[in-house]
């Protein structure tokens, strides 16, 4: 089992709980308990180990609400968050999720889906079959969301995505490679840092604490902050971070000081070690930049004029650094890691049911601009039709209010029950239906991601 990617901090407390994960054994019989007074909590066993758990009201109104969870352990949990989760309930809505395998890596994509139908299939055993099922994915399991929304006609009549992974693994590997490649190669290159094929998850997390040191130490100079700010274009790293206020307009330095903000908070520490378990999914590298143009590559992020803004502030060269990227650009992908990860770990070859995807405009671990990679394979596939993305103007990764995530399971019920959208999911109109909820704030705003840059 993978240790956390969160730092040591949270080393401690997430490796107990994965120390805790139940070990394989065959299906067993549903246990029920009652943690609260109108709600029956159901738990078992699936046939590969993994563990299911769902909260059924008192008052059940026939829909059922499958939860695939995010990275991390794997342990089942069946709403995104208590609040939500008791909002739910509290309309009546059943919950149900699992914990996908748990003698597999965190990367969990190999069983999620299986498990997922499977412990939809589970609850009908114990407590009855759903008039409806309505997926809802948060995070690597908006990846598996994104995947029942495919697969899953006649078990999954609708979907709704949070801040889904939605473009896959092999182009999350492979962004994040190259913001890992610019500081190694720009802010630390007598280092001579390992960027792939980690031997362990140790090694994993001591080459993201380096590459974050080198980040803390260029952020003192005008030319270490013009070279950060080029990482971050590669890693389509939002400038808006929390606690502050979104940059104005051309306004570099303010754009370069809070994507620093996101590096100093640890956005390396999460998905360098996060790469191992990837690698341990698909048995090997499954990133590569051999052939990448990184001069290219640059143009087609949003933050390109930044960087030219920075680099001539501080007096550096862009094209020779962009030159040295290209030309030193030699990490190769292990093909069959890369057919692996393809396979198990891409959702955007079409949809058979509605899909809603709720994104929030600043998230510093799946970019937004992954909802536009994933909208123009679903518009490829003919199903452009079936899906509607909708984006709330806040920073943080999956950071959703209860508010907001009912208002998009109505959306996505009311487009299963009438087979229109009816403009349902318009900003505006998302934003009135979660306001009247009485659950907190809200905050839907038109907007539209730009372009994921990851060039391959």
């Amino acid at each position: 089992m993978p240790k956390s990617a969160l730092g040591a901090a949270a080393l401690a407390a997430t490796l107990a709980l994965a120390a805790a994960a139940p070990a394989a054994a065959q299906a067993d019989t549903p246990q029920t308990t009652a943690p609260a007074a109108a709600t029956r909590h159901l738990t078992g066993r699936l046939p590969d180990g993994a563990s299911w758990i769902a909260d059924l009201p008192a008052h059940w109104n026939g829909t059922l609400l499958l939860f695939s969870h995010g990275y991390g352990p794997t342990t089942a949990q069946d709403a995104p968050s208590p609040a939500a989760g008791q909002a739910l309930l509290a309309e009546g809505y059943a919950l149900a999720g699992s914990s996908y395998d748990p003698n597999g890596p965190w990367w969990a994509l190999e069983s999620a889906e299986r498990d997922q139908l499977a412990t939809r299939e589970a609850f009908a055993s114990a407590a009855g079959r759903p008039a409806r099922t309505l997926s809802v994915g948060q995070s690597m399991g908006g990846l598996v969301n994104a995947q029942l929304a495919r697969d899953a006609d006649g078990a999954i009549d609708g979907a709704l995505g949070l801040c889904g992974l939605v473009a896959g693994g092999v182009d999350l590997d492979n962004y994040q490679l190259d913001a890992e490649y610019t500081i190694a190669s720009l802010l630390a290159p007598d280092e001579h840092l390992d960027l792939v094929d980690f031997a362990d998850q140790d090694a994993a997390a001591a080459t993201a604490a380096r590459l974050t040191a080198a980040v803390e130490r260029a952020q003192t100079t005008p030319a270490g902050r013009a070279r950060i700010a080029l990482a971050a274009a590669y890693l389509n790293l939002p400038d808006w971070a929390p606690g502050q206020n979104p940059p104005a307009p051309g306004d570099a330095e303010g754009q370069e000081a809070q994507q620093y903000a996101w590096f100093a908070q640890g956005v390396l520490s999460f998905i360098g070690p996060a790469r191992y378990s990837v690698e341990q999914s698909a048995g090997g590298n499954t990133s590569w930049n051999a052939g990448v143009d990184y001069a290219g590559l640059l143009r087609s992020s949003e933050h390109a004029d930044e960087v030219r803004a920075l680099y001539r502030t501080a007096g550096l060269d862009l094209r020779a650094d962009l030159t040295a990227l290209t030309r030193g650009a030699r990490v190769h992908a292990d093909p069959q890691a890369v057919r692996r990860l393809q396979a198990t770990s891409t959702a955007g070859q079409g949809l058979a049911v509605p899909l809603l995807n709720l994104h929030t405009t600043s998230d510093q671990l799946v970019p937004v601009q992954q909802e536009n990679a994933f909208a123009a394979r679903v518009r490829a596939a003919g199903d452009g039709a079936l899906l509607r993305q909708a984006y709330v103007a806040r920073q943080g990764h999956c950071n959703f209010t209860a508010a907001e995530v009912v208002a998009g399971v109505h959306a996505v019920e009311h487009r299963v029950a009438s087979g229109r959208w009816d403009g349902a999911t318009a900003p505006a109109a998302l934003q009135r239906a979660a306001q009247a909820l009485g659950l907190g704030g809200a905050a839907f705003v038109p907007y539209r991601p730009t372009r994921l840059v990851v060039g391959r």
